[in-house]
């Protein structure tokens, strides 16, 4: 009988690339969740990917729940998207020119969106949160701008502040090389805690620019709002003068055809794009109101600009993703595929005798390793779970080829690529991960 190879050697290549890599980059990666770090691993270099699967560089294969931490909802190497990208490039990749690609693809997002009136095109959701809060700033002429403990927006040197995401993962919610001036105008609050943002309003209104917020938490993990609380955002910011900001760069076109603004009906002053825009491409956007959007230049005086924004490659992977998405069916796949990881999952956990709190959006969903599996509302319940535990159920799934977020702070991500048979082999894993973690 032929020797099962031991876990070392069947990383042996993504191992001795990662050694390489640590002497060229900080960390050996591009990203700071990518280093598997806080699940005690050496990351996958991955070399291709196809539907619902990822072949790493020693040819294991994963089904994979990271789908590039949600662009690829149609999944790897879409064929449409491929030909559409592959024609682009055989006429330019970049031009530093208009295009038309970028005025096919904004009408589509505001067709969308209603909320959204114009949008301007940049290269990453970082960059479109950073604009966005400029442009509220010089809209309002305030300073303030009010952010959710545990929201991540990108590494925004204003928003960097009991951070989400990598941030919480590796233990340093905020960073040095920050100067505390930066932050003075940056005022936490709890996420679903409406009377935390009304003492805000009380304190500080005629001085608040904007609220930002994710209207569905992911980078904690996927957190929903509590009923009326987006609704009191709404009201706080009409009241006192300031813009809503919603990012939606995770949850834009991934839960809703029109954003989870449509799925909350909350009609935000501005909002945040990115990840599915691109189909798979970097790319960024912000948009929102036009008499706000007027004031970017060279129609207004706020200032903003970027040599690749709009990029031809991204416009055209975006609009073919976003035509494709037009087929409402596809959505009621994605809900289907859902709902059928989260009853797996929490059957599961039941039968393992595994506490988790299972909590999703549409094809976004988060197992957390809660105290007592109790429901997760915000970031102070999320930095309560056993991020040990969830190390031990990531490792058994990896080495059984289920590939998820390397992180408890992160959102996995069904695509419309995944099976059902996808979700059954996730499932039994799933719960032979948790057996291991109840027996510990």
């Amino acid at each position: 009988m032929k020797k099962k190879p031991s876990v070392a050697n069947r990383y042996a290549k993504s191992q001795a690339l990662f050694a390489k890599a640590r002497d060229l980059m900080p960390g050996g990666v591009s990203s700071p969740v990518r280093s598997f770090k806080s699940v005690g691993r050496d990351p996958l270099f991955i070399q291709s990917g196809e539907g619902s699967a990822v072949l790493d560089v020693d040819g294991n294969s994963y089904i994979d729940y990271v789908m590039s931490y949600g662009p690829l909802i149609l999944g790897h190497c879409h064929p449409a998207v491929q030909a559409a990208v592959a024609k682009q490039i055989s006429h330019g990749s970049s031009f530093g020119c208009c295009s038309a690609s970028e005025v096919e693809l904004a009408g589509m997002i505001c067709q969308a969106m209603p909320a959204v009136e114009m949008i301007r095109f940049v290269n990453s959701g970082t960059e479109a949160v950073m604009s966005a809060l400029r442009l509220a700033r010089g809209f309002t002429g305030r300073k303030l701008i009010v952010k959710m403990a545990g929201g991540y927006h990108g590494h925004v040197d204003a928003l960097l502040v009991q951070a989400g995401s990598g941030a919480t993962t590796h233990g340093h919610p905020s960073s040095p090389g920050i100067p505390e001036n930066v932050t003075a105008n940056t005022v936490v609050i709890p996420f679903n805690d409406l009377p935390a943002a009304q003492a805000v309003f009380a304190k500080f209104g005629p001085q608040i620019a904007a609220i930002i917020t994710e209207p569905v938490m992911g980078n904690i993990g996927v957190v929903l709002p509590q009923g009326g609380y987006l609704e009191g955002l709404r009201t706080l910011c009409d009241a006192a003068g300031a813009l809503l900001i919603f990012d939606e760069v995770m949850t834009g076109f991934r839960v809703h055809p029109s954003g989870a603004q449509a799925l909350h009906r909350i009609k935000p002053d501005l909002t945040c794009l990115g990840k599915i825009i691109g189909g798979g491409l970097p790319v960024g956007a912000y948009g929102g109101r036009r008499d706000i959007m007027n004031l970017v230049s060279p129609a207004g005086p706020v200032y903003q600009a970027g040599t690749l924004s709009g990029n031809p490659l991204a416009m055209q992977a975006g609009i073919t993703t976003l035509r494709l998405l037009q087929d409402l069916n596809l959505y009621q796949r994605l809900e289907v595929l859902g709902k059928q990881l989260e009853d797996g999952l929490r059957q599961s956990a039941k039968v393992a005798q595994c506490a988790i709190s299972v909590q999703r959006c549409g094809s976004m969903i988060t197992p957390f390793f809660s105290p007592g599996g109790a429901p997760v509302h915000n970031y102070a319940d999320a930095l309560q779970c056993d991020q040990a535990a969830f190390s031990m159920f990531f490792q058994v799934l990896l080495d059984g080829g289920v590939l998820i977020p390397p992180s408890q702070f992160e959102a996995w991500f069904v695509s419309a690529a995944h099976s059902e048979k996808d979700i059954e082999k996730t499932v039994a894993l799933a719960e032979k991960a948790m057996r291991a973690v109840a027996e510990k």
